[in-house]
């Protein structure tokens, strides 16, 4: 392969290894619903109990989005980046000791300490290193991190099996992400800066100087913009809440077994490539239409996993799976493009940190009560007012488009 060839494919590095993190961060929370039903055998919690568990890391998640974006800002993409992956990956090998359940508690936390700066400041990078091709860039980065949904299901019933280097095989999931992380990130560290540093002006690894917190506030007090945060916040609340709980509920409410409850949550995640066309599409259409349209596809299939849930059948509770991950999956790069439009450069970041902070505080209280009213009204009411809210999510997204 001759030299301008090599540097062509040298420009997707940052792309690539910027996504394999996301991958890696998606991969690690995925991989916690599959094993919820051990971890409460170890640990003798409930499901209230295991719900508050991963409230608690996707709370700590939630918080770093703000200031992660800030530091971003201030210090560039690349040292933010790394500095996150270098601590997830310390919250993963934690939990690859078999340990005391304070140690599960601090790993956990640990990983949403580390993985909050990964999907901000990852966006923020990459809009800077290829502003002509935003929706298929991130079409490309979400893809990467839904894939990890894909993968971690796979692996923990692939590891589960196995005697485990520290403790029980399911711990050996969170060794092998541990490593990979220290892989990634040293080849992110030597790769990203020399690539993107032409293509980005130097934007996304040197700092963009100190922007006063009063501009990001201020990007609250247009309307539509604040419409558009309600729109992100409903449906981080809806899907955070159903993914976490949709091995569990498949195999208590549909009756299915553990292994074909999995493979089916896989599925959720196997139809993410649809992000590389709705990415492709937002920049040929616009961003709104693609958004109204996903999320309505999300809504109907949330609502038909219920009303299929009594015929126990796996192949129409898959299909309706996969209705649910095509809406979920296609509207997250298109809701990126959406936002780093309309954010001013100096305050990108920032600005997006400040939504996805709100956006994951809302996702990361919907577990802990799905888990409450999954044990006083039952699975179906909680996963009702799952499907009502992506509905309402949709209905806000067509009236700012009519209104554009």
């Amino acid at each position: 392969m001759d030299r301008s060839a090599l540097g062509r494919l040298g420009r997707f590095d940052a792309v690539v290894l910027t996504s394999t993190l996301w991958f890696l961060g998606k991969f690690v929370r995925f991989a916690f619903p599959p094993l919820f039903e051990r971890i409460a055998g170890v640990y003798e919690i409930s499901a209230a109990g295991l719900g508050t568990l991963f409230s608690g890391l996707l709370f700590v998640y939630a918080v770093l989005q703000f200031p992660s974006g800030l530091l971003a800002d201030r210090f560039g993409s690349v040292i933010v980046l790394a500095s996150g992956s270098a601590l997830a990956a310390v919250g993963a090998l934690a939990l690859a000791v078999d340990a005391p359940f304070a140690v599960l508690v601090a790993g956990m936390l640990i990983i949403g300490a580390g993985t909050g700066t990964l999907k901000t400041v990852g966006v923020r990078l990459l809009s800077r290193a290829y502003p002509d091709r935003t929706g298929r860039t991130l079409g490309v980065f979400d893809t990467f991190g839904s894939l990890g949904g894909v993968a971690a299901p796979a692996a923990v019933v692939a590891f589960a099996g196995l005697p485990g280097v520290f403790g029980a095989g399911w711990r050996t999931t969170f060794l092998a992400s541990g490593v990979a992380w220290i892989l990634v990130t040293a080849a992110f560290v030597v790769r990203v800066p020399t690539r993107i540093s032409e293509t980005d002006g130097g934007g996304a690894t040197s700092g963009g100087g100190d922007v006063p917190v009063r501009e990001y506030a201020a990007l609250f007090r247009n309307p539509r913009f604040s419409a558009f945060v309600a729109v992100t916040v409903l449906f981080s609340f809806a899907f955070n809440a159903a993914f976490a709980f949709l091995p569990l509920y498949l195999t208590r409410e549909a009756g299915l077994e553990p292994t074909t409850a999995n493979l089916l949550f896989s599925a959720l995640f196997a139809v993410s490539l649809v992000q590389l066309l709705t990415g492709e599409l937002s920049d040929r259409t616009g961003e709104l239409p693609m958004i109204a349209f996903t999320l309505g596809l999300a809504a109907t299939g949330l609502g038909s996993v219920i009303l299929l849930t009594d015929l126990g059948d796996p192949v129409l509770l898959g299909a309706a799976i996969v209705c649910l991950g095509l809406g979920s999956h296609g509207y997250r790069p298109v809701r990126s493009a959406y936002l780093m439009s309309v954010f001013p450069a100096s305050v990108a970041g920032g600005g997006l940190g400040a939504v996805r902070t709100l956006l994951m505080i809302a996702g990361a209280s919907s577990p802990a009560l799905v888990g409450y009213l999954s044990e006083t009204a039952g699975f179906k009411p909680a996963f009702w007012l799952l499907t009502a809210t992506l509905a309402v999510a949709a209905g806000i997204s067509v009236v700012l488009w009519l209104f554009e």
